[in-house]
């Protein structure tokens, strides 16, 4: 599978911004070829950057998704009509969301599922506190979170699914986990979703990447791990030189 690096933008561009950066981006990033470039704005921007990069080498993506098609939901956007925007992927669990916004492993499931059946590719986020880091909790926690995300999502050759290890704690710290760290994460994840599907599926439809304070001068380091498959990007994603300098990076 081609390695996917994934720009979140979170909410800190409006329309016009989005729309200068994703034709900056669009232009910057045209050569790049074998690599699934991932642009998501803003539910407000959407539509807007969909349209700036229809046609080119990247893709749209959402910062979160519901998990129902239609229905009396007050703020909400449904993976169908995201889908009908342009958008090919979305991300689901972010540390943010399940701090700030109170999201628990079990709308996280429902998230995933609605995504799959909508025919979107969900990015599920998953990643210890630095409490649980200290207590010696990441594996139990990547573990928890993993199972209660996808035990009973049947996924089959045609579907894809994204894992992003993004430890919580360096998030937006500009301080990244060791390359090493990160290592033993993704075999453990890798190992995990072994668990769940056949090998077959595993190595075609399932990517692992690393987010968390990703930027220019780490970016080759992680590359190089076993099962290693690209980057969700935050903060860096928004100066074009240093997203492009990590994109170059694989």
């Amino acid at each position: 599978m081609k390695p996917i690096i994934l720009a979140n933008w979170k909410m800190n561009l409006g329309v016009n911004e989005s729309a200068d950066l994703a034709l900056l981006l669009k232009n910057e990033l045209e050569g790049v070829e074998e690599k699934d470039l991932v642009l998501c704005p803003s539910f407000s921007s959407l539509a807007k950057v969909g349209e700036i990069i229809q046609g080119s080498n990247m893709l749209l993506g959402s910062q979160d998704v519901f998990w129902e098609e239609k229905g009396s939901y007050t703020g909400e956007e449904s993976p169908k009509f995201l889908a009908e925007l342009g958008c090919r992927y979305a991300i689901v669990g972010h540390s943010e969301r399940r701090e700030k916004i109170g999201e628990d492993n079990e709308m996280i499931h429902r998230k995933i599922k609605a995504c799959i059946a909508g025919e979107l590719i969900p990015v599920v986020c998953v990643g210890e506190t630095f409490e649980e880091r200290q207590e010696g909790l990441t594996n139990q926690v990547v573990l928890n979170e993993i199972f209660k995300a996808l035990a009973g999502v049947d996924l089959i050759p045609s579907e894809q699914l994204v894992i992003a290890y993004e430890p919580v704690w360096v998030i937006g710290s500009g301080q990244a986990v060791k390359p090493e760290e990160a290592g033993e994460v993704f075999r453990l994840i890798r190992q995990a979703v072994l668990d769940l599907w056949p090998l077959t599926i595993v190595e075609n439809s399932v990517r692992i990447i690393y987010g968390g304070s990703v930027d220019g001068e780490n970016a080759k380091e992680f590359s190089k791990l076993e099962y290693f498959n690209g980057f969700l990007v935050g903060g860096n994603s928004l100066k074009a030189e240093e997203f492009k300098r990590i994109i170059n990076s694989i």
